[in-house]
């Protein structure tokens, strides 16, 4: 019994804890104005900025979905996005938010939103690209209803790591592993995309699930971006605004940023509860031996 009390005890402490992490980022959080920070690059009319810039909407219906990008590009950067997903039967469709560079050798930092039937969970698929390879996701349940309020997604990517975060929870740690032999993603300037579309053919069940487009359209919400603690890359001057010397002093120290214990404690408890799906588990997919990051993971 004293085992079983104190297992709980500590569980009401995550819960708490965590869920004064999430009032704290509403609360914190100033977003940029959509109309300064991003373009419409797709969806004719169907993404939207609203609220003299305060919020921004994608709409998917069945000839097309929509997307921005941002009128920025950055070479590492702490970026903050809050969310609000598609509700109802969102089976079919795919909410995209990513950092992406151009080229065919291209570095992609990714989150994307698996809709699901009414009252089944979204999947939260995550994955990294270095210099065009990617094959590295993993996937996770989240611990609230992402359709019902706007919650923060964060990526933190500097020269040692990235962390992806839900709510300034974080969920999975991608370390540079150049010393082992896996490229980082350092040399190529990103930009932010998101993009709201129609994946029925995979992203539901292996595409068991299709869209059904009389609950056409779909929307998604956006608001508070920010990306004040990011890297703003300038192609003129080939570098970005963190070049300095002094940077880390002025105010960029998230730049040799890396998770303390209680960061620890929370990734295991996301992972332990609420991971779906590690590349680096799946000895099927990868016969000849895992991914040698991986390594890293067990370390």
């Amino acid at each position: 019994m004293a085992s079983s009390c104190s297992s709980s005890l500590i569980m009401l402490f995550f819960v708490l804890s965590f869920a004064f992490v999430f009032v704290l980022s509403i609360d914190v959080c100033s977003g940029a104005n959509f109309n300064e920070k991003v373009d419409i690059t797709w969806g004719d009319g169907r993404a939207k900025i609203l609220n003299n810039g305060d919020l921004l909407s994608l709409s998917l219906d069945q000839p097309s979905g929509s997307g921005f990008q941002s009128k920025n590009q950055y070479l590492f950067g702490k970026i903050d996005m809050q969310i609000k997903l598609v509700s109802g039967n969102s089976a079919g469709t795919v909410t995209a938010y990513y950092l992406k560079s151009p080229g065919s050798t291209w570095d992609e930092i990714d989150f994307e939103f698996l809709g699901n039937l009414s009252g089944d969970p979204y999947i939260l698929h995550t994955n990294v690209f270095s210099q065009g390879k990617g094959n590295r996701e993993q996937q996770f349940y989240l611990w609230f209803d992402p359709t019902a309020d706007f919650h923060t997604y964060s990526i933190l990517w500097n020269p040692q790591r990235i962390i992806f975060s839900v709510d300034g929870i974080p969920i999975r740690e991608f370390k540079n592993a150049e010393s082992i032999g896996v490229p980082y993603l350092k040399n190529q300037p990103m930009r932010i995309y998101s993009s709201l579309w129609n994946a029925d053919d995979w992203a539901t069940r292996g595409g068991l699930v299709k869209t059904d487009w009389t609950n056409a359209p779909f929307t998604a919400s956006y608001r508070n971006f920010n990306d004040a603690t990011a890297c703003v890359w300038s192609a003129a001057a080939g570098k970005s605004s963190c070049s300095d010397s002094s940077s880390v002093s002025s105010g960029n120290a998230w730049l040799n940023q890396q998770m303390d214990t209680t960061g620890q404690e929370k990734l295991r408890w996301v992972q332990k509860n609420y991971m779906v799906y590690n590349y680096c588990n799946d000895t099927k997919r990868f016969p000849l031996g895992l991914p040698a990051e991986c390594s890293l993971l067990r370390a």
